[in-house]
């Protein structure tokens, strides 16, 4: 919708990891090269962990279009982390494209072995990379330990890469997974963005699309979204998408501090309704007696209170009614133009 009305190629915005977006910050191009290091050691755990929607599936997505092209090496990503000891072995079975037709650990873990050393025979190297690791139970990473043990003419087989959201760490300092920890060969922790690099990789994404400073935006307003994003890029996207669908639905040529303060605050308003209609749908229902007014005034009070909220209700549909009707001209315009 807003693009148009930009004159952009695409959403710059976009919450799907997408490699054709990388920025590479100070702290996105190190866990980069840390990756690729892990990579060309060709053994153990490479641990990456971050905060919700620092760009961890972004870095896999870019890690995995750097590999296109090269036959050397086979890489497989698992996403769904909630699952047993038994479970973990079938699912990492499946996404490296390994049919089995029984159901017992050790039977799949043998043809998961000779999976890896046929590739290994052919020279090539097989990596699994494994996001949300923080939910992995510890019986789980216990069982990717042992699959991180397999060797064949002294070569490791498979090389694993976990990555997870910050208490992963915690989980990694538990006693029970010391053995983990020791096959660990790199570790990296991505940090938030800094308010400059907020403003770069909103350049970035927007220069993507073949932005050309339309709409501008004021140094004020880049301050603004780095206070109320945090340096979070997966919040800096959402953030953004809607500053240029206001912009576009407003008609504004530049986005200042001020429709900054504006669209924020819708976002936290519509947010703080969701966290309240989530908590009301957790409590239970109670019958509760309702007890009449026992006197005039008190009535009166309760027949001004419903009016009043009916006269609320009835300027938020105009709104809306507004609001829609605005979208609707703006688009049969487009559509003349």
């Amino acid at each position: 919708m807003y693009e148009s009305y930009y004159k952009l190629s695409g959403k710059p915005f976009q919450l799907a990891p997408d490699p054709f977006f990388f920025f590479g910050s100070s702290t996105h191009k190190r866990a980069l090269a840390y990756l690729k290091y892990g990579l060309s050691q060709g053994e153990g755990f490479i641990v990456v962990t971050g905060d919700v929607g620092t760009g961890k599936s972004t870095l896999v997505r870019t890690l995995f279009g750097s590999l296109e092209g090269k036959d050397d090496v086979v890489a497989a990503e698992l996403v769904n982390t909630q699952l047993d000891s038994t479970e973990i072995l079938r699912m990492v079975a499946a996404t490296f494209g390994l049919a089995h037709k029984e159901n017992e650990k050790s039977s799949i873990l043998k043809n998961l072995e000779n999976f890896f050393i046929a590739r290994c025979k052919e020279g090539k190297r097989c990596m699994l990379v494994i996001d949300e690791a923080q939910n992995l139970p510890f019986d789980t990473i216990e069982e990717l330990r042992m699959l991180s043990n397999l060797y064949h003419d002294g070569k490791t087989l498979l090389q694993i890469f976990l990555l997870g959201q910050s208490e992963f760490r915690e989980h990694l300092r538990d006693p029970a997974l010391e053995q983990v920890r020791q096959r660990v060969t790199a570790s990296y922790h991505l940090a938030h963005l800094d308010v400059e690099e907020t403003q770069a990789y909103i350049e970035h994404r927007l220069r993507k699309v073949d932005w050309d400073n339309h709409p501008s935006f004021t140094a004020e307003s880049f301050q603004l979204i780095y206070d109320y994003t945090e340096g979070v890029p997966r919040r800096i996207n959402t953030t953004c998408d809607r500053l240029l669908l206001y912009g576009f639905l407003e008609e504004k040529e530049r986005i200042d501090g001020e429709i900054v303060k504006i669209v924020t605050a819708e976002i936290t308003q519509e947010n703080d309704a969701g966290k309240e209609a989530a908590a009301k749908s957790k409590v239970p229902l109670k019958v509760v007696e309702t007890q009449l007014p026992s006197d005039a005034s008190a009535m009166d009070i309760r027949i001004h209170q419903l009016e009043k909220e009916m006269q609320e209700l009835k300027d938020k549909f105009r709104k809306e009614r507004e609001f829609m009707r605005k979208i609707v001209q703006i688009s049969l315009n487009f559509d003349d133009d």
